[in-house]
């Protein structure tokens, strides 16, 4: 009544009887106000800013948003902070939510299930982590939907802010609240990906933690059924004397997954897939790469290190760009027109016009991803596939020639994590030699090998510090990821979940210069075939290798 009373003197009417299916669903102690309202809703019209006439979101909608975000960050500061027996820690050392003491504690919660007999399963995960970055510029990461789409672009494949309902107390986003959609994916075309209609809160409280807290609003729209609904999910992040951020993230989701193929069932099954981890493992290694790309103690002298500033700066700069384009193109985005090959379940096609994109050639590209299982831990095919030494037995492109190193930027504590120029130096005298920019990445939970062929001319305006957004890249590469978490405990590695490698081999090539021109049957077919005799290639070295 309180809350329908104020919004009728801002909004020019009552709430109404549509409000009672939130309100009634959890007590909120409020003490005098809502402590969103209590913020915005004084004298001057503050609460008119935070339900300013926007055009997306229905304005009698607008006050239950910001009942459920009130809500929705309560239950995370709750989560976040509590132990046993609301988590447990599973056979993964993986905290997992015990779903009977949660729907005890939140018996008429935004978080019940009421998706239960539809085919929907509760996967809940928490991670905790320092990470080196200020508790100011993540909450900016998070906030900021160009930025947040960046930093998680392997987890991130789309995302857009439809409405913004509050911007925050002037210069920082305390108080902000904005209504979003995003799409989630596994860097799998077997994966369905994840969408999302939510709305995402931000709050820094009395004791200085800041929290992020996203909640669905799936009962507002009048849209198709969604396979996925975010329970209150988000992370606190608390400032550490050292100017780094303790950061406690959890992930709380009803979803249906009968659409993932067998060979990934497992890993989605473990929360290790879209769970807090993921989330927390990327956000590290991101906040890793900045700081290798700002960083100036660089070792004079040590062989094959760029040392030049400028050069260094653009050439992270160029690989960021083939990272994110590569992990954006090789999901099961819906933005995507995936076509499986005639005679190959597991080979995904799809092609797009390039025109007037100076950061890629013009022309038709076609795109074709795979996955596939191997015998070997993930570290082991990481290493393999990384190495310029072994790169001559499953690199079709590279025709037999010596790869070497010419240039590298580490961009991290793991060895792997690092930015190279590598030289094919071709068998055939009558070829010309090729340069290849490749980006190997390692973290808690999976790891990307991607490269791509570039221009010499180019490169060597690049390496001098020259600006890097006009260099022509289609990225090709790998995604490698554990079929089971943690390592391999002894055991024999013979078959699906038993600390074997999933990977997905993902190629983008310029079949034709001509934008109008249409694909022949001949290209996907090379294609094709290029795809398959490069998975047993991969098979073979991997096996056959020690790294």
């Amino acid at each position: 009544e309180r809350i329908s009373g104020v919004t009728a003197k801002y909004v020019g009417k009552p709430i109404g009887p549509s409000f009672s299916r939130f309100a009634d669903r959890a007590p909120i102690s409020f003490g005098t106000q809502p402590e969103f309202l209590g913020e915005y809703g004084g004298p001057g019209g503050g609460l008119g800013e935070v339900l300013r006439p926007v055009s997306v979101t229905n304005e009698a909608d607008k006050p239950l948003i910001v009942e459920l975000a009130v809500t929705a960050m309560e239950e995370l500061i709750r989560m976040a902070q509590s132990g046993e027996p609301l988590w447990v820690t599973d056979e993964n050392s993986i905290d997992v939510l015990n779903e009977n003491e949660y729907l005890r504690i939140f018996p008429r919660g935004i978080g019940s299930k009421p998706f239960a007999n539809l085919g929907f399963r509760s996967e809940a995960s928490r991670e905790a982590a320092v990470i080196i970055m200020n508790p100011v510029n993540l909450v900016e990461i998070l906030m900021d939907v160009n930025q947040w789409s960046r930093v998680f672009c392997g987890i991130v494949s789309r995302a857009m802010t439809l409405d913004v309902l509050s911007t925050g107390i002037a210069g920082n986003y305390n108080g902000a609240l904005q209504v979003m959609t995003a799409e989630f994916q596994l860097p799998s075309p077997l994966v369905p990906t994840r969408e999302n209609y939510f709305a995402r809160y931000c709050k820094r409280h009395h004791d200085g933690i800041w929290a992020v807290v996203d909640v669905s609003l799936d009962n507002l729209r009048h849209a198709p059924f969604t396979r996925c609904r975010r329970r209150p999910s988000g992370c606190l992040i608390q400032e550490l004397p050292n100017g780094y951020s303790k950061v406690i993230w959890v992930e709380n989701v009803e979803v249906d997954d009968r659409g993932v193929s067998d060979i990934y069932k497992t890993l989605v099954n473990t929360s290790l897939a879209f769970g807090a981890k993921r989330w927390v493992a990327t956000l590290d290694r991101q906040c890793e790469r900045l700081a290798s790309a700002m960083a100036n103690n660089i070792s004079a002298g040590e062989l094959g290190v760029l040392n030049s500033s400028d050069g260094r700066k653009s050439i992270l700069k160029l690989a960021e760009r083939m990272v994110n384009s590569f992990c954006t193109g090789v999901g099961a985005s819906t933005a995507h027109a995936w076509t499986t090959l005639t005679g190959s379940d597991e080979i995904r096609v799809m092609t797009r016009k390039s025109i007037d994109d100076p950061g890629r050639p013009p022309g038709i590209v076609l795109s074709a991803a795979t996955s596939f299982w191997v015998a070997v831990p993930p570290r082991k095919a990481f290493n393999i596939l990384r190495s310029e030494k072994f790169r001559s037995e499953w690199d079709i492109l590279s025709n037999g020639g010596v790869v070497d190193e010419m240039a590298h930027i580490a961009n991290g504590r793991d060895p792997g994590n690092c930015v190279s120029l590598l030289r094919v130096n071709s068998a055939n005298a009558s070829q010309s030699n090729m340069l290849i920019l490749q980006e190997s990445s390692n973290d808690a939970t999976g790891s990307y090998v991607i490269y791509a062929p570039v221009d010499f001319a180019a490169m060597n305006i690049v390496l001098t510090g020259g600006d890097p957004d006009y260099v022509a890249l289609l990225p090709s590469g790998f995604a490698i990821l554990p079929d089971c978490e943690g390592p391999n405990r002894g055991i024999e590695i013979t078959e699906i979940g038993s600390g074997g490698s999933l990977v997905t081999l993902a190629f983008q090539i310029l079949v034709d210069s001509a934008p109008n021109s249409k694909i022949s049957v001949g290209s996907v077919a090379t294609v094709n075939s290029l795809i398959k005799c490069t998975l047993e290639r991969i098979r073979t070295a991997v096996m056959c290798n020690d790294a």
